[in-house]
This record gives structure tokens, C-alpha cells and sequence, in this order.
């Protein structure tokens, strides 16, 4: 991992003390009134938020080690357009509309496997009264890179480790953890990659408003993670039941990001504990063709340590000219 050393990697901003704190929800409900029904610890108490969002992030980090070391067997199977696929099956499904980095188009597309899966998925969510949209799908080298460095999502995750840090600057090493759990910083750990994952919403089929799961996709917070108790009741019934739908149609969730869901990669094989080497794993596609080619060096970053260090730079001074107060800086 050149440029960055294990050691960095795995430094906590948090001490023991400050974990013991997460004994305030762990195991805990919150009740309607978004108060800890077990010692009615406030939701908004800013010491277990920052607490719950250090201790899921170091989860994740785990998390990516081991798909770093998952073996893959990647079987070249061709990519599908969603938008057709759907069309032609008599299903809803809504897709965003907006640009991609740099202004590329998205590019919605799943392996030919689970376009049954996918198409299934949707059909139960219309009966339920829902719409499925697709977010995001396939990720070239270039989207990953920069998905991560646009200045939106970068000056959002900035803001979260200032805060996780007590202020402190932290350095491109430390954020290079944080990005890796959060866009994804390697090809292998980055599932948009293998053409194997989607980010979805669900919109109410009647109204066409985004239905409440706590927050948008990318949503970057303490409310980030799949099981966050930082969200409403009604919000956590909406997530369980989007993870139930689509685990029926052979996709799992992954657990950091309510988000995101995927089958057939490495993600899937460690969360449901399988021994076998994914199906999918990170390639180089192109539309024009539909040729996949995999990568070669799937672990190598696609940011190097001085880019980061001047997206940190350039963030600082972005909350500077609009007046932010920009904590150590």
C-alpha cells in the first residue's frame, strides 16, 4: 500500500474511555420519542454520536481488510442495462438523473446474473407501492477515483473527521482510512467496481417522494450505517424492510451504508461467511464493446497520499471563503 503505512491505517482517534461510552446504546432501543429506552440517554448527546460513527468506521476498516484479502475468481460474465432490462419485464424503476464526476453519464448496469434478482426486487417494491431507483451502478477506474474527491463529498467527510478528532487537522493517512470505508479508495474494496453493487432510493409510487430511511444515499453521519439507532422508528422500519426485499431477490446489504447492496463479490462472501471465491471481482469495461478485462493490481490506491493531503488543503480553504469555522485549521 505504498504511501501509506499499517500503522496509520490502524490508529484510533478514540481512547478506551471514550469506547466504554458506546455501552450507553449498545444493545439499546430508541423509542418514539428518540430517547435510549435503557438509561434515556439522548439520541442528540454528541459524545456516544461521535462515539457510534469512530466505532462503525473501525468496523468497516476491518471490513475492507478482509475483502482486500477475499480471493476472487472473476468469470467475465457481461454487464446488462438496467434501464432496458426493466422496460421489457413491465417493471417501474427510477434512475438519477444527475451527472456523474466530472461530468460523466452513470452508467446503470449489473452482471447478467442478477438482472433476474434485480428485476425481482423491483416487482415486489411496486407491490408494495414503491418505486426502486438506482443511484448509482458501475464505477470506471476514473469515478472511483474522484467519486470520493468532488468537493461536496469530500468537504462532508472532512467536516465528520474534524468533528470525530475534536477539532484536530487529521493527516492524508487518516483520511485515507476514513475514504477507504466511505468511497472506497481501491478497486478491490470498491464493489461499484465489479459491476456487482447498486446504490438505490425507493419512492412512494403514488407521490414520488423519497421514502424516509434517516437520510439520502451518501449520507454521511452517524446515521450512515445500516442499523444506526440515530434514526426514527419509521425510518428503521423502512430500511429492514428494503433489506428484506432485496435479500429475497439474492442481494446482501452492506452494513455500513444503508444504501448500498450487491451479491456475487467478496462482500457477499464474507457477509454470509462463505468459503468459496467470489464471482465477481474489480474490471476495466467499456460500454462500446462490452469487453471486461480485469484489473490487474485490484489493491493498488487510486489516490496517492499527496492528492489527499491537497484535498484536505483545498477543503479547508473552501469553509474559509464561505465564513465555516474551520476547527484546528
Amino acid at each position: 500500500m505504498d504511501g501509506f503505512t499499517q500503522q496509520s491505517l490502524n490508529e484510533t482517534p478514540c481512547s478506551l474511555d471514550t469506547f466504554s461510552t458506546i455501552a450507553l446504546w449498545s444493545g439499546c432501543k430508541i423509542n418514539g420519542e428518540g430517547l435510549h429506552e435503557e438509561g434515556k440517554m439522548t439520541v442528540d448527546d454528541d459524545a456516544v454520536r461521535r462515539a457510534y460513527w469512530t466505532s462503525q468506521l473501525e468496523e468497516a476498516h476491518s471490513f475492507m481488510m478482509r475483502v482486500m484479502d477475499y480471493p476472487v475468481i472473476e468469470c467475465g460474465e457481461t454487464f446488462v442495462p438496467l434501464g432496458p432490462a426493466a422496460s421489457e419485464a413491465g417493471v417501474e424503476v427510477a434512475f438519477s438523473n444527475l451527472p456523474h464526476v466530472q461530468g460523466l453519464p452513470r452508467l446503470f448496469v449489473l452482471r447478467q446474473g442478477q438482472i433476474r434478482g434485480f428485476l425481482q426486487a423491483a416487482q415486489e417494491m411496486n407491490r408494495r407501492g414503491w418505486v426502486l431507483k438506482v443511484e448509482d451502478g458501475f464505477r470506471n477506474r476514473t469515478m472511483q477515483k474522484y467519486i470520493g474527491r468532488t468537493p461536496a463529498v469530500f468537504d462532508a467527510i472532512l467536516r465528520k473527521v474534524l468533528w470525530e478528532l475534536d477539532g484536530r487537522t487529521p493527516d492524508a493517512a487518516f483520511m485515507f482510512k476514513r475514504a477507504l470505508t466511505l468511497t472506497a479508495q481501491m478497486p478491490k474494496t470498491g464493489t461499484h467496481m465489479s459491476g456487482s453493487a447498486i446504490d438505490i432510493s425507493v419512492l412512494d409510487r403514488a407521490t414520488g417522494e423519497e421514502i424516509d430511511r434517516g437520510g439520502p444515499s451518501l449520507e454521511m453521519s452517524e446515521r450512515t450505517a445500516m442499523n444506526s439507532p440515530f434514526v426514527s422508528a419509521a425510518a428503521t422500519r423502512n430500511r429492514e424492510e428494503i433489506v428484506a426485499i432485496m435479500s429475497r431477490a439474492g442481494f446482501v446489504a452492506y452494513p455500513y451504508e444503508f444504501w448500498h447492496f450487491n451479491s456475487g463479490d467478496a462482500y457477499e462472501g464474507i457477509l454470509q461467511g462463505s468459503r468459496e471465491a467470489a464471482r465477481y471481482g474489480a474490471v476495466d469495461w467499456d460500454p462500446a464493446t462490452g469487453k471486461i478485462v480485469p484489473i490487474m493490481e485490484p489493491t493498488q490506491p487510486l489516490n496517492e497520499m499527496a492528492e489527499i493531503e491537497a484535498e484536505i488543503k483545498a477543503s479547508l480553504q473552501r469553509a474559509k471563503r464561505v465564513g465555516e469555522t474551520v476547527p484546528g485549521a
